[in-house]
């Protein structure tokens, strides 16, 4: 069931100027020690059209393709809140609106690396139930994770190998990165830049 009291308006989920989006998406994705990890077309790119994702959750079975944000309009509250709900914590259903700085990071992946088939998100927002009781059970997830703040996803993708991922997101110098090889995904976050395996 969707929680809609989750998804309530917010500087994250407001439709913003093409001006201010611009802002965002360089500081959050440019702005970092790989400022120059896009090519000059792939940043003009950015904002000159329409930036959507294109996703499976293999926990739920949903696939998204979703415009997220477009040059007139800015992030589009309508389709956060459906990508938002996409990304929900599989185990109890619950929802919060994701931060939009690390749907943008997803897209500039996106815009580095593509592939014909969508990304798997494996691990999206936690709950902080969910992030408790991971935790106890020893699985590596830290107890102030981003996860719980829709700041953090888990990805792979299918037709990629993991190790040319975890690079190019290391390449964008935009949060942190995780490098997982065992299990077969990288971590993304919008928190402060930094890098572990």
């Amino acid at each position: 069931m969707r929680a809609d009291t989750d998804l309530q308006a917010g500087s994250h989920n407001r439709e913003e100027p093409a001006d201010h989006g611009r802002r965002s998406f360089l500081r959050g994705v440019i702005g970092g020690a790989g400022a120059l990890a896009l090519a000059p077309e792939l940043v003009n790119a950015a904002f000159l059209r329409d930036r959507a994702l294109l996703f499976h959750n293999p926990n739920t079975g949903e696939t998204v393709r979703e415009v997220y944000w477009t040059p007139r309009e800015g992030y589009i509250r309508e389709s956060v809140n459906t990508i938002s709900y996409a990304l929900r914590d599989h185990h109890n259903d619950q929802v919060k609106l994701f931060d939009t700085n690390v749907l943008d990071q997803l897209y500039a992946l996106q815009m580095q690396m593509p592939v014909s088939r969508p990304i798997h998100i494996i691990s999206a927002y936690r709950s902080p139930s969910t992030n408790g009781w991971l935790s106890e059970r020893g699985r590596g997830v830290a107890r102030n994770s981003f996860h719980m703040q829709a700041m953090a996803l888990d990805i792979r993708y299918p037709d990629r190998r993991i190790s040319d991922l975890y690079q190019v997101a290391r390449a964008l110098g935009a949060g942190g990165v995780g490098y997982y090889p065992r299990s077969n995904f990288i971590h993304i976050d919008s928190g402060p830049v930094r890098y572990w395996s």
